[in-house]
C-alpha cells in the first residue's frame, strides 16, 4: 500500500493515535501525553510549527478541545483537522485512534487554519440565521466548514477566525437545510 506523504508535525493525544496514523500515512507524530501539556511539549509544537508546520488532531472530546485550545494560544497559525465523534468511536471510548483509513484521510484533507479573531460575521447575523438557537444546523455547519461541531460560542469564534462572511455562511446554510 502507497501511504500519503503529510509534511506537517501532526499533533495527537497518544501512542495509540500514532501507531494508526503510521499505518495509514508516512508522517511523524508529536503526542501530547493527555491533556495536561507541559511546556517542552508546547515547545517542541513550536519549533516544529518554524521547520514544517503543524496539524493538530485531537480527538473529538473536551479532553481533546482542551489541548487544542492550548496550542491554537501557543501556536495561532498551526493547521486544525477535525473528525466527527461518530467515526472515531467505539462502544466504549472515542479517539482519533479508532477512526478508519478513509475517515482519517477526510479529516486531514481538509485542514483549517485561524487568524486572531476577527469580526467577518457579527454576533447579530450568527443569531439570525439561527445558529444560535439550533444545534442541528450548527453542526451542519460546523461539519459543511471541517471545524468539528461545537457549543455556539465556539462556532461563532471559529467562523469569524476562518473569515467566513455572511455571504460564505449564507450559501453553506441553503446546502444544510
Amino acid at each position: 500500500m502507497n501511504k500519503q506523504k503529510i509534511k506537517e508535525m501532526i499533533v495527537v493525544e497518544g501512542k495509540h493515535d500514532t501507531s494508526t496514523l503510521k499505518m495509514y500515512f508516512d508522517c511523524d507524530t508529536i503526542e501530547t501525553g493527555g491533556d495536561q501539556l507541559s511546556e517542552a511539549t508546547l515547545e517542541r509544537i513550536v519549533q516544529a510549527q518554524e521547520k514544517r508546520g503543524v496539524i493538530v488532531f485531537t480527538d473529538p472530546d473536551t479532553p481533546g478541545e482542551h489541548i487544542r485550545r492550548q496550542i491554537k494560544e501557543r501556536v495561532p497559525d498551526a493547521k486544525h483537522a477535525f473528525i466527527e465523534k461518530t467515526k472515531a468511536r467505539t462502544r466504549k471510548k472515542v479517539g482519533v485512534e479508532h477512526a478508519s483509513r478513509a475517515d482519517l484521510k477526510e479529516a486531514l484533507s481538509h485542514c483549517v487554519s485561524f487568524v486572531p479573531f476577527n469580526e467577518s460575521l457579527s454576533r447579530q447575523d450568527f443569531i439570525d440565521f439561527g445558529l444560535a438557537g439550533s444545534k442541528a444546523l450548527r453542526f451542519g455547519v460546523c461539519e459543511a466548514f471541517h471545524i468539528g461541531p461545537c457549543n455556539a460560542k465556539t462556532c461563532f469564534k471559529r467562523l469569524n477566525e476562518m473569515n467566513i462572511t455572511k455571504e460564505d455562511l449564507l450559501k453553506i446554510l441553503e446546502e444544510v437545510k
